[in-house]
């Protein structure tokens, strides 16, 4: 046995407790993630600390809007072919992705009045309005306004995607069409909407989820999808909500940067219903 000292740590092989140290050649985290584009993508236009913030902000929410979007393509995609248990699980995660979006507020919400004054001029006209993901977002859970999509004329591929999400049925619409090839009765017309179109109630719709609701146990998958339904725009309202009262504790009743009256016009939005009929039950019930 020698009783020459342990080499430095220098000397020794290219790992640590086991951890590979030598990516020359191989994939690392941050290759896998793209960290170099991502963390290069904050550019602050104003000489103001807290713009970093507001920058960051943004940008993991539009990160986490990409993934509802993903998900929600699929719930549809899945309700349409039958298959719903895999789409009571994504549903469930684009919840729990508002929730997190919901808590991010909080972190926006240690911007003062004050601070935000110094970074408002540098902004123009961008607003959070402009978000084209949020408006596909809207399509895809039924709220549609063709006007809207003006905005987005800027950027082709965005105008591509989102005019695709106007005019096909939404994950709503797509739910009352399951229920119809299951044998509720569903009046044809609501089967045949102009999907370009904000849905509104229908009385046969209503009566089939009443069905539902007063039979769970004989109707249990579109009890637990519509349950997974009203979950996830709860959560949407409650993200909203937190929003509006973070736009209120930071700039007050100012006009916002997109031309928008601003909080007025975020607590006009908190009147959506996205699934009418699943709601106003709930009084009958």
């Amino acid at each position: 046995m020698s009783d020459s000292p342990p080499a430095p740590e220098s000397q020794c092989p290219m790992s640590w407790h086991g951890a590979k140290l030598d990516f020359k050649k191989d994939m690392s985290y941050g290759d896998y993630l793209g960290l170099d584009q991502i963390l290069s993508a904050q550019h602050p236009r104003s000489p103001n600390h807290n713009e970093m913030l507001f920058i960051i902000q943004h940008q993991t929410s539009e990160l986490w809007i990409k993934l509802m979007l993903h998900e929600l393509h699929a719930v549809r995609q899945q309700i349409r072919q039958g298959d719903l248990p895999p789409a009571f699980k994504m549903l469930s995660r684009v919840a729990r992705i508002m929730d997190q979006l919901v808590h991010a507020w909080d972190v926006l919400a240690t911007m003062t009045p004050s601070e935000y004054t110094a970074i408002r001029p540098y902004l123009g006209n961008s607003s959070g309005f402009q978000s084209h993901q949020y408006r596909e977002l809207e399509y895809l859970l039924g709220n549609k306004n063709a006007t809207l999509l003006q905005v987005h004329e800027k950027v082709p591929e965005a105008y591509a995607s989102l005019e695709a999400a106007l005019s096909s049925p939404s994950i709503y619409d797509e739910t009352i069409m399951f229920m119809a090839r299951n044998g509720f009765a569903i009046d044809p017309e609501r089967l045949q909407l102009d999907w370009t179109k904000t849905v509104v109630a229908n009385e046969s719709v209503k009566q089939a989820w009443q069905q539902v609701y007063k039979a769970p146990e004989q109707h249990w998958v579109f009890y637990e999808l519509a349950e997974k339904l009203v979950d996830m725009e709860t959560a949407f309202r409650i993200w909203r909500f937190r929003h509006v009262t973070t736009v209120e504790r930071i700039i007050g009743f100012k006009t916002g940067t997109g031309g928008t009256a601003g909080v007025s016009y975020l607590r006009k939005m908190l009147d959506v219903v996205l699934f009418p009929e699943l709601f106003s039950i709930r009084t009958e019930l």
